[in-house]
């Protein structure tokens, strides 16, 4: 298996590279488990986050994140888009996602209770990798359902096109790769 050697804010760490079709393979980035990581982009990111009331993120590889954030900029509270209603939602805003890392169509859902704290806020969206923006614009949907505000876009890393949006702030570009573990060159 090739990997990949890459520099986020100062912090060196080595992805391995998956395929995702017979013409695209990616840097595997998964935060999980990485504690020294975590605290390091959630820094790096605070530092350039614009103002904001609450933060939000879509489940699950960015909860990691999501949480230390928040707890670095002590702010207690944080919202979480989820794929599924659970029992305790006093019921849902929910939109469809197909990600580039997900076979199949997905639901992100929000709670009621949270969409009326967060309506007329500002609100930080975070997650860990940016490709398609499409699980961007799920969340962009809800937050906007809720009546809040979008206070800005940040990321840990942007993959392929993504780099090249201004729109969205993140922490270092992560090519996509051909089969022979090479960086496809950028168009």
């Amino acid at each position: 298996m090739h990997s990949y050697e890459i520099d986020i804010a100062g912090l060196k760490r080595e992805l391995p590279v998956c395929r995702v079709s017979d013409e695209l393979y990616i840097g595997a980035f998964v935060i999980f488990g990485d504690v020294a990581l975590t605290v390091h982009c959630a820094k790096a990111l605070l530092e350039r986050a614009p103002d904001y009331d609450y933060l939000l993120a879509p489940e699950a590889k960015s909860i990691p994140l999501l949480y230390e954030m928040a707890r670095q900029s002590g702010n207690n509270r944080y919202f979480l888009a989820r794929k599924s209603p659970k029992l305790y939602m006093t019921g849902v805003f929910e939109v469809e996602v197909k990600s580039i890392t997900t076979e199949r169509v997905q639901k992100l859902v929000l709670d009621r209770a949270d969409a009326d704290a967060m309506r007329g806020k500002r609100i930080l969206i975070v997650d860990d990798v940016i490709s398609t923006g499409e699980s961007l614009k799920a969340v962009e949907e809800l937050v906007e359902k809720a009546g809040a505000v979008i206070a800005g876009r940040m990321f840990i890393l942007a993959e392929g096109e993504a780099q090249k949006r201004d729109d969205v702030v993140f922490l270092a570009p992560l090519p996509l790769f051909n089969a022979d573990g090479s960086p496809k060159p950028q168009k």
